[in-house]
């Protein structure tokens, strides 16, 4: 006996008549997309009127591979301080460019820690441990808990180390 054979063996039939739904799409009065697919009365030629383009009151960055923007785009975090610097360099290279996405990832952390000294800014402390997630990682992943939190003693350590060693 060879293993296929023992596999074979070992698989679970079932039938299909007592699994909800099983092959709805079988009949095609029944296909929902059966409409779609009988549009011979309409225009096939692939031109289409562009709708508007949206007004845009701050920095939009694009991408150098697109010549024109899509007609709605997000304004509500335009790029600013070092991290919006990070994001316009990114935006110089071509997105087939490691160094594009490295860039946009240093970004995002960047503005995470800005975001963090504006909060301080504002009088407001952070919940960080609440913010990365440490109630569920102990409710469900005690490892992971584990190692955030020693990652976290281990940057505020260097940090510590470094401050010291800059008043010496």
């Amino acid at each position: 006996m060879n293993q296929m054979t023992t596999i074979d063996q070992r698989r679970v039939r079932i039938d299909t008549s007592t699994v909800p739904g099983w092959g709805i799409d079988a009949d095609p009065e029944n296909d929902p997309t059966y409409p779609y697919r009988e549009r011979d009365n309409e225009d096939h030629s692939g031109q289409w009127d562009r709708p508007p383009v949206q007004a845009v009151a701050v920095e939009v960055l694009q991408s150098i591979e697109h010549k024109q923007r899509p007609a709605v785009v997000g304004t509500s975090n335009p790029p600013s301080g070092p991290s919006g610097a990070l994001r316009r360099l990114a935006f110089r290279k071509s997105e087939s460019n490691l160094l594009h996405w490295m860039l946009l990832l240093g970004a995002d952390r960047l503005n995470m820690v800005e975001g963090l000294v504006q909060d301080l800014g504002r009088g407001r402390v952070p919940n960080i441990p609440a913010e990365t997630g440490m109630r569920a990682d102990w409710q469900h992943d005690k490892t992971r808990f584990f190692v955030k939190s020693a990652i976290g003693v281990g940057a505020v350590a260097l940090i510590a180390a470094a401050a010291l060693r800059r008043r010496r």
